[in-house]
């Protein structure tokens, strides 16, 4: 049985379509375009707290033992705590669950989550690319049409006009 590596593409060739059909695609195509965009932006906002989850482990140090920190419990809310252990933290994997690292181990995590999350930006970034050329044929061929419709209807008025 073979296996195949993503979707089918399927060829379209854009001259052959009317003008509904045309608006239809531009529609989808714009439509993806947006869903893409806010895939970037919420993949932008995780980028930024997995650095700033690694740039913050930078001031956890053995000597930071028993000072006191600001703990987030929300976005806006924060409550005074103490470091308890100077070499180990505990990070937020996601979905609830909690685990307990040496301090240079969740920098790792941190970090491998950056790239992770930006390689994944660049595949987004680069389908939008490629849905943006398409779009912009889509639109080249609805504008040749809605003038070949124009010079049409513009003839059409002419020929009346003679007649009269």
């Amino acid at each position: 049985m073979a296996t195949k590596e993503g979707p089918e593409l399927q060829q379209i060739d854009l001259t052959k379509l009317n003008l509904q059909q045309l608006t239809q695609i531009k529609q989808q195509l714009d439509q993806e375009l947006g869903v893409f965009q806010d895939s970037l932006q919420t993949l932008k906002m995780a980028q930024t707290k997995f650095q700033d989850s690694g740039e913050s482990l930078e001031k956890v140090t053995p000597d930071s033992e028993g000072k006191t920190i600001m703990v987030p419990l929300t976005g806006s809310m924060y409550v005074p705590g103490k470091i308890a252990d100077g070499k180990a933290v505990i990070i937020d994997i996601g979905t609830g669950y909690f685990i307990q690292k040496d301090v240079e181990g969740a920098k790792e995590y941190f970090k491998r989550k950056v790239n992770f999350v930006t390689e994944q930006m660049e595949k987004i970034q680069q389908m939008g690319l490629e849905k943006s050329k398409i779009r912009e044929a889509v639109m080249d061929v609805m504008e040749v049409r809605l003038q070949a419709q124009l010079s049409v209807q513009q003839q059409q008025r002419q020929q009346q006009a003679a007649k009269s």
